[in-house]
C-alpha cells in the first residue's frame, strides 16, 4: 500500500492523518524542531517554522479530535485589566466557560498596537482550546499558527475590519452614535461637541460617522471646531472637555466615546464651574457601572459587553467543535437616560 504524502488532500479519515513523524520527514527536519514549531519555542529559523507550519495546516493535523493533553481552558485576552470594558469581557466569558465546565485564563497585552510574539509563543504553549481576543490584528502568520493547531479565534469590538478567516462579535456602534446625537437633538440641543476614541478603531470612527449622520439628518452642518480627538481614558476626557468648554461660543453638549472619557468631560466642567445638566449636558457610551454611580448619573449608549463576550465563547466553543464556520455577529446597542442631559440653557 502507497504512503500518502503528508501535503496531499485530507480528506481520509482521522486514522489515515498523519503523524509529527510523517511531518518531520516531508519538511526534512528532525522532530524535536516539528515540536518546537508546535508548542512555540524558539530556536526554529523563520523558513524552517513557515515550511513546518505549511505542513501542519496543509495535513489536516490540526483537525483530529480532542488532544488529552490539552486542559479545559478557554484563553481571552485585553488590553488593561483596570479598564471597565474589560471587566465586563471578563465577565461574559467566565459565565460560559463556567457552564460548560471550563476554566478561563487571562492574557493582558498591554497596547493593542505592540501585541504580538510573546502571546502568541505562550498561548501555543498553554494549548487552550479557544481564545476570546479583544484584538483584531492578529498578523496572517499567527493566524495560520493558531489554525494549525485547532485554536479558533473569536474577537470582541474588533480594533478594525478583521481579516475574512478571522470571527468577529461586535455591536452597532454608528447606530449608538445616530441615538445619541438624536437624543441630545430632541432636548433641543444644536450646538453639540464630539470627542471620539483614537482614530485607528473602528468603533471610533463608527461612533462618529453616526454622530455626523444625525446631524445631517437634522440640517445641522458638520463643525470642525467642535470635534475632538483623544484616548478611552478619563483624563482624555477631562482634557478635550475643558477645550470644547473653554471656547467662545460653547458647545450646550457634548457626545463622549465612552463613559470612563464622559466622566472627565465631568471634570473638565466642575474645573468651568459649569453644572451638568443645566450648563452643559454629557453623554456617554458603554454603560459600564460607573456610568450610573457618576453625579449625576450619566446618560449612555448600551453596548452589551457581557452578552458580546457569552456570545463570542459560545461561538468559539462551536467553532472548537467543528459545529459553527467564522462569522460575524453583531448586537444592538440601545439608549440609556438618566440625569446628566436636559435642554439646553436659554
Amino acid at each position: 500500500m502507497a504512503e500518502r504524502r503528508v501535503g496531499a488532500s485530507p480528506a481520509s479519515p482521522a486514522s489515515a492523518r498523519p503523524t509529527l513523524e510523517a511531518i518531520a520527514r516531508e519538511a526534512s527536519v528532525s522532530l524535536s524542531t516539528v515540536s518546537k514549531v508546535l508548542n512555540g519555542r524558539p530556536g526554529v529559523s523563520a523558513a524552517t517554522r513557515q515550511r513546518v507550519e505549511d505542513l501542519l495546516l496543509r495535513s489536516g493535523y490540526a483537525r483530529r479530535g480532542l488532544d488529552p493533553e490539552r486542559g479545559g481552558t478557554v484563553e481571552v485576552v485585553v488590553e488593561n485589566i483596570e479598564s471597565e470594558w474589560s471587566i465586563e469581557i471578563l465577565r461574559g466569558v467566565e459565565r460560559i466557560t463556567r457552564e460548560n465546565g471550563l476554566v478561563l485564563t487571562l492574557s493582558v497585552v498591554g497596547d493593542h498596537r505592540s501585541f504580538g510574539d510573546d502571546w502568541i509563543a505562550g498561548v501555543l504553549q498553554r494549548k487552550p482550546l479557544a481564545v476570546v481576543l479583544q484584538f483584531s490584528n492578529l498578523t496572517a502568520v499567527q493566524r495560520t499558527q493558531l489554525r494549525t493547531r485547532n485554536i479558533p479565534v473569536v474577537v470582541v469590538d474588533p480594533a478594525g475590519d478583521p481579516p475574512p478567516d478571522m470571527a468577529a462579535v461586535g455591536a452597532t456602534n454608528w447606530a449608538g452614535g445616530v441615538a445619541a446625537t438624536r437624543h441630545l437633538l430632541d432636548l433641543g440641543h444644536t450646538r453639540i461637541g464630539v470627542i471620539s476614541g483614537p482614530t485607528d478603531l473602528m468603533c471610533s470612527r463608527a461612533r462618529v460617522a453616526g454622530y455626523q449622520s444625525a446631524l445631517a439628518e437634522a440640517g445641522i452642518p458638520f463643525d470642525p471646531e467642535l470635534a475632538r480627538v483623544g484616548t478611552f481614558g478619563q483624563a482624555s476626557g477631562a482634557k478635550e472637555g475643558r477645550r470644547l468648554l473653554g471656547l467662545p461660543e460653547r458647545p450646550t453638549a457634548i457626545v463622549a466615546a465612552n463613559d470612563t472619557q464622559a466622566l472627565g468631560v465631568y471634570d473638565a466642567a466642575a474645573a468651568l464651574g459649569l453644572r451638568i445638566p443645566e450648563d452643559v449636558s454629557v453623554f456617554g457610551f458603554d454603560d459600564v457601572r460607573p456610568a450610573l454611580w457618576a453625579r449625576p448619573p450619566l446618560t449612555t449608549v448600551r453596548q452589551p459587553l457581557q452578552e458580546m463576550a457569552e456570545e463570542a465563547t459560545r461561538l468559539a466553543l462551536r467553532m472548537r467543535a467543528g459545529e459553527a464556520n467564522v462569522t460575524r455577529i453583531e448586537l444592538a446597542t440601545s439608549l440609556v437616560v438618566r440625569s446628566s442631559t436636559a435642554a439646553p440653557p436659554t
